[in-house]
């Protein structure tokens, strides 16, 4: 029994040795460093900080940023939400569709000053492509215009405007001048050429609106052809002064005119 304790306590002295104590604390730190690995992954310690997802994301958005190109009022397609823009990219953003609804309201002013005009001077029944038609008409249809520049084929009387180099008729400018008078009353003066396979001319126009009223009233229409005398299709002196001479009243109502 003694012998046993001896041994025991001789086994306790070589335990307690240095050498011995260092072996043991090493084994001691390899076992918990491989139950470390070996365990799950637990909820953190106080002591460690973990990011919450609000940070995350905004490191996450600070990335994209990053890794995108920088949007300009010159590149911006409308690719890249608003959310994810900078101070500058929005200032730059709101100055490109600033500027683009700018050309939408300037286009649309365009276009309705470009139809405003295409109907005064074209489609509008009182407008000066109108009464130049007109006029074009009854030439045609006047015997003695007929008889002097085409006779028997009155469709081959052709009209236009000024002279100029080119050679199309259509594309040569028609005089026409709009005024008014103290009265308000509108003064439409025009004049344009006329020619035919015997011959050409002058076509001179003078016509009036008075205020408030819609349609023009002609005062004198009338085709100078070189080598004749003047030919009238209106002349309202000569009208006024020939009812004066003969001592007729005449007045219209109604678009009629009444003696």
């Amino acid at each position: 029994m003694m012998k046993m304790l001896t041994t025991s306590a001789a086994g306790v002295r070589l335990l307690r040795s240095p050498a011995a104590v260092r072996q043991l604390a090493t084994r001691t730190i390899l076992t918990a460093s491989r139950a470390s690995r070996a365990a799950p992954t637990t909820a953190p310690s106080a002591g460690i900080l973990v990011p919450s997802r609000r940070q995350y994301a905004t490191t996450q958005q600070g990335q994209e940023t990053s890794k995108r190109r920088a949007v300009t009022p010159f590149n911006d397609d409308g690719h890249v939400p608003w959310t994810q823009l900078s101070a500058t990219e929005k200032a730059g953003r709101a100055v490109q569709q600033s500027f683009n609804f700018g050309l939408v309201i300037l286009g649309v002013v365009m276009t309705g000053g470009i139809a405003y005009l295409l109907f005064t001077d074209v489609l509008s029944p009182e407008s000066k492509t109108a009464y130049f038609n007109r006029a074009v008409d009854r030439i045609r249809a006047d015997p003695r215009i007929v008889a002097l520049l085409s006779p028997g084929d009155p469709k081959k009387i052709a009209a236009h405007g000024e002279e100029t180099n080119n050679k199309w008729r259509r594309a040569r400018p028609l005089a026409a001048t709009v005024e008014k008078d103290r009265r308000g009353v509108e003064h439409m003066k025009m004049h344009f050429h006329i020619e035919g396979p015997r011959g050409s001319g002058v076509v001179r126009l003078h016509l009036t609106k008075q205020p408030g009223h819609w349609e023009h009233e002609y005062q004198t229409f009338y085709v100078d052809i070189r080598g004749h005398h003047r030919i009238y299709l209106e002349n309202k002196e000569a009208e006024v002064a020939a009812a004066k001479k003969g001592g007729n009243k005449e007045f219209k109502f109604l678009g009629v005119k009444w003696n």
